[in-house]
């Protein structure tokens, strides 16, 4: 499966973040992924939405490429979400940390008058877990 894309635009409330939760679910049938990898993958998105404000909406596209699963959220305030990610805070757990830890790329992008970050897991052996 290559190319497949599901694009979601949710109220900024914690409680619509579920839905989310869904479409991982079925992506995660559809592509045969362990519990570990999906457990990953909503660990990593939960962990993203969490910095949402709560007071808008918010866009996560989730997107298979090859052996990957590409994810995109956002728009998050300028500099909020590049500060949690690039925070050299070694002592504590952090966004950057966590993130590192369950997919293997992460990157902050300013557009549609936002940031936006992607996070890409590997689906093959050996990647990110």
């Amino acid at each position: 499966m290559t190319g497949d894309e599901v694009t979601l635009t949710l109220p900024g409330g914690r409680e619509f973040y579920r839905i989310v939760h869904l479409v991982l679910g079925g992506l995660a049938i559809r592509l045969d992924l362990t519990y570990e990898q999906l457990e990953d993958l909503q660990l990593a998105l939960d962990s993203v939405l969490s910095e949402a404000s709560a007071d808008g909406d918010v866009t996560v596209s989730v997107s298979v490429e090859g052996r990957s699963i590409r994810t995109a959220v956002g728009p998050f305030r300028s500099g909020r979400l590049r500060a949690a990610v690039e925070s050299a805070d070694e002592e504590q757990l952090n966004l950057r940390r966590l993130l590192e830890t369950v997919v293997d790329r992460v990157s902050v992008d300013e557009r549609d008058g936002g940031e936006w970050i992607e996070l890409t897991k590997s689906l093959e052996p050996g990647g990110a877990s």
